[in-house]
C-alpha cells in the first residue's frame, strides 16, 4: 500500500498525495476556507478499499445494501433512510420497501423492528421474491398486522 504525503507551504495550502499509486496522485487544498479544491490529477487512479476499514478480526464485515426508518401510522413517510425510493402502504401493518438501486439477487436478508408507545413487541416477515421491492408485514403480541409509529429494516446482501 501506497504512503500518503501531506505537504504545506507558506500560504496554508495543503497538498495530499498518493506518488507511489499509478503515478502522482495529488489533491491541493487552498488555505482560504470556502475556496474550491485548485488541482486534482488522476483521483480515478487512487485505489478502492477491499474491504471496510472498521472492521476487526478475522470474519468478513458487511454493509447494508439498504435500510430504512419509516412512520407505519396514517400516510406513511420515511424519516431517514439508504437506497429506498420510496414505501408502499399496503394495508395495516402491510408495507413494501422500494429500493432505489435493485439487489444483485433475490438471496438478500432482512432484520427489522418497530415499535410505538403501546410497547408492543413485532414480527417480521418478508416476501423476497424480486430485486426491486420487499413486501412484509409487521404484527403485535396481539395478533394480526400493526401500524407502528417507528418501523427501521435492513437490507443485507
Amino acid at each position: 500500500m501506497a504512503d500518503i504525503v501531506l505537504t504545506g507551504d507558506t500560504s496554508g495550502a495543503i497538498t495530499v498525495a498518493a506518488p507511489a499509486v499509478a503515478g502522482t496522485n495529488t489533491i491541493t487544498l487552498p488555505a482560504n476556507t470556502g475556496t474550491a479544491i485548485t488541482s486534482a490529477t488522476a483521483a480515478a487512479d487512487v485505489p478502492k478499499p477491499t474491504a471496510l476499514s472498521t472492521a476487526s478480526g478475522s470474519a468478513p464485515s458487511y454493509s447494508a445494501r439498504a435500510w430504512v426508518n419509516f412512520n407505519g401510522t396514517g400516510t406513511v413517510a420515511i424519516n431517514a433512510s439508504g437506497n429506498v425510493s420510496s414505501i408502499t402502504d399496503n394495508g395495516t401493518g402491510n408495507y413494501q420497501v422500494n429500493f432505489a438501486t435493485a439487489m444483485p439477487d433475490a438471496n438478500y436478508s432482512c432484520s427489522g423492528s418497530a415499535n410505538d408507545n403501546a410497547g408492543l413487541v413485532t414480527t417480521h416477515s418478508g416476501t423476497y421474491s424480486t430485486t426491486t421491492a420487499v413486501v412484509f408485514v409487521v404484527a403485535s403480541t396481539t395478533g394480526g398486522g400493526y401500524d407502528f409509529s417507528r418501523v427501521c429494516v435492513n437490507y443485507f446482501r
